[in-house]
């Protein structure tokens, strides 16, 4: 099964914030940090509680907060326009968008990210997810998926918790921005869905990536 890490602030689910040291197995609380000083002793803002919480527990979390959440028709043209602004920041950034229903999914090449075979997000990629992070403070009703994924050069288990790792740095990045981190869960998925052959070097190239996927915040 796939970790799914959700990003939480609430004080309360403090001890349930952890994640596993990839080197000496052991629990603690993760504080990755993306870029912009949200590091050490933040630990609550980053806190990462592993499971298998899915978007239904963040939309009712949220709605329950009083966020508020789309219905009918409102969710179509709020997506359009966020996907207009989106656009519109993210020209010539190396960042791709696609649609996929009201979903919006920005798909960040590692290359572009990371350096080879690091977690932390690149110095240089920090104005270009300010960018993102722009967009999606002003459409705050929307939930927030990042994936990590990798080729399948390498072991397994190396893959997979790189994978987990960025885009938990991502994820850290985006909150350390003013992003409710109630809306964000981050998941790993290491080489397990490829984008193209890992046969050849351009193919692994495209398979080594971060996709976040935006979705609207519905009422039941």
């Amino acid at each position: 099964m796939k970790k799914v890490i959700l990003i939480a602030l609430c004080a309360t689910y403090l001890s349930a914030c952890t994640t596993t040291d990839p080197y000496t197995g052991e629990k603690k609380i993760s504080n990755t940090a993306g870029g912009a000083a949200i590091g050490a002793g933040l630990g609550a803002l980053a806190g990462l509680a592993v499971g298998n919480d899915g978007p239904g527990r963040r939309n009712a979390a949220l709605i329950g907060a009083g966020l508020g959440a789309l219905a009918g028709g409102a969710v179509g043209n709020y997506m359009d326009n966020q996907e207009a602004e989106l656009r519109a920041q993210l020209q010539g950034t190396g960042i791709s968008i696609t649609r996929a229903g009201d979903r919006i999914i920005l798909n960040m090449p590692s290359n572009v990210t990371f350096d080879t075979d690091q977690d932390a997000v690149r110095s240089e990629f920090y104005p270009t997810l300010n960018s993102v992070a722009i967009v999606l403070r002003k459409f705050n009703k929307t939930l927030i998926d990042i994936a990590g994924h990798t080729d399948s050069t390498g072991s397994l288990g190396h893959n997979q918790e790189l994978s987990e790792r960025r885009a938990v740095s991502v994820a850290n990045y985006l909150g350390g921005q003013g992003i409710d981190t109630r809306r964000i869960a981050a998941m790993g998925y290491g080489p397990s869905r490829p984008v193209a052959s890992n046969a050849s070097p351009e193919g692994r190239a495209q398979n080594r990536r971060v996709e976040i996927s935006i979705s609207p915040l519905k009422g039941a």
